[in-house]
């Protein structure tokens, strides 16, 4: 662990100094130190020819499996066993309804597109589908294909070199995957989520030590002089100087660290969002309820990176369906709207797109415990920003919600959209496997038309 000191704060009767610490070795991607996860990159260079500006997007994975029938698809008509005790209330845009505990998202409905008849998952709970298009399968995790945002980190780099092009926000959880927060697979640690949690948090979290203090170049070097005579005498360290000075100067351009700090961000705007817990929601092993998480989100987009992942919720109601929803669905309604909403206001709406799903639906018929269970048949997903076409609903499903009907879409093919959105021809565009040989992003290739 790497440690720079802050300045000389005060002077206690024991005569030691209290100083406080910017840990930089803790700042952990797949286990490796950041100067270490700058090395890999180096050996896979961003493509020249980079824009300042540029897209990005930002997946909310609803880990569990969101209900279908109780969000965006009620089926009012369909036996009591099957459409359950929520009502459908009216939309801005005439002929859409949606369920009832999601009162702001019906009044901003003319921002978003909801996809009824969405298909393709297996029964799996893992995030993996819903960040890469690939379930979990014989290579392991995402079949070991990339997920969205390492393909971006590989085709596009960073924006800004200060700034990670791919941050995962996701909690970490006993069942692991629902804390992937977009592996990298084939493409190796250079192209895997820069994850500010845990330690890693804190430490950019600044510990007391002053962003004045970090834009000194000279003084950080300086305090690290220490470090440097130890270091030419530990082989391991030898020839990594030139990444620590690398990491350095993604902590001391303030960028990723102002765009993590909330504290910075108008109390209103907070309020806004929700705020919320970094704890699982209902303490459960899922997702949090924390709002402040789709703030960050767009602060972090906003900084300069292109792709920001997060969960939220715990959406796997077994039992107590009708009871826990309406709870949830209220902080999930508050977060994304204001978000949406945030990114319109800040004329945001054409370069960022929002995805919000899971990875299944739940079964038509209520359980005797009053509850839904697995069913990867049919599922949802929400749609916003990109420069994308909002205001509609893509598909149906039958009579009970039970399979599509009207115009199935797979999850790749939500996911040919987003790239095609964030600039990327899945049509065209390869990576070159670890044996060298190009590889497709996806299997299916055409972008959704109605949202294009």
């Amino acid at each position: 662990m790497l440690s720079i000191r802050g300045q000389n704060l005060d002077t206690h009767c024991d005569r030691h100094s209290r100083r406080h610490f910017l840990k930089i070795g803790g700042l952990a991607l797949g286990g490796l130190s950041l100067p270490q996860i700058l090395q890999a990159e180096a050996a896979s260079p961003a493509p020249a020819g980079k824009k300042l500006s540029h897209k990005a997007i930002i997946m909310i994975y609803l880990s569990g499996g969101p209900s279908h029938q109780d969000m965006y698809d009620l089926k009012v008509n369909a036996p009591k066993e099957i459409r359950g005790s929520f009502q459908p209330i009216a939309t801005n845009v005439p002929g859409i309804e949606i369920c009832e505990h999601m009162p702001r998202l019906a009044q901003m409905m003319d921002k978003f597109t909801i996809i009824r008849s969405l298909y393709g998952g297996p029964d799996q709970h893992a995030s993996d589908l819903c960040l890469s298009g690939y379930p979990i399968g014989p290579k392991g995790r995402q079949d070991n294909h990339p997920s969205l945002g390492s393909v971006v980190a590989k085709l596009h780099g960073p924006v800004d070199q200060a700034v990670p092009p791919f941050v995962g926000l996701t909690i970490k959880t006993r069942h692991a995957p629902y804390s992937n927060p977009g592996l990298p697979g084939f493409l190796g640690e250079a192209c895997a989520p820069f994850q500010p949690d845990g330690e890693g948090m804190a430490n950019m979290k600044l510990q007391g030590v002053t962003l004045d203090h970090l834009r000194d170049r000279q003084a950080l070097l300086a305090s690290v002089d220490s470090f440097r005579r130890q270091a030419d005498n530990i082989p391991t360290y030898q020839g990594l100087d030139s990444y620590t000075r690398k990491a350095f100067d993604v902590l001391t351009s303030s960028r990723l660290v102002e765009a993590l700090d909330l504290d910075r961000e108008d109390p209103r705007v907070r309020d806004r969002y929700g705020r919320g817990s970094e704890s699982p929601a209902f303490g459960e092993d899922a997702g949090p309820h924390w709002m402040d998480q789709f703030l960050m989100a767009r602060r972090l987009v906003e900084a300069g990176v292109r792709c920001v992942t997060l969960s939220f919720g715990s959406w796997d109601r077994h039992g107590g369906n009708f009871e826990r929803l309406p709870e949830q669905l209220g902080k999930l309604d508050l977060a994304v709207t204001a978000l949406v909403d945030d990114l319109h206001s800040r004329g945001l709406d054409q370069d960022v797109s929002v995805i919000a799903w899971g990875e299944f639906g739940r079964t038509p018929r209520i359980n005797p415990g009053g509850g839904r269970d697995h069913w990867p048949q049919a599922s949802c997903a929400l749609l916003a920003g990109g420069g994308m076409k909002m205001g509609q609903v893509i598909g149906s499903t039958n009579r009970l919600g039970e399979v599509p009907h009207e115009r199935p879409i797979h999850y790749q093919d939500v996911f040919a959209t987003l790239y095609r959105q964030l600039g990327i021809d899945v049509g065209t565009a390869t990576i070159p496997d670890p044996n060298g040989r190009p590889q497709y992003l996806l299997d299916r290739r055409e972008p959704i038309r109605e949202l294009v």
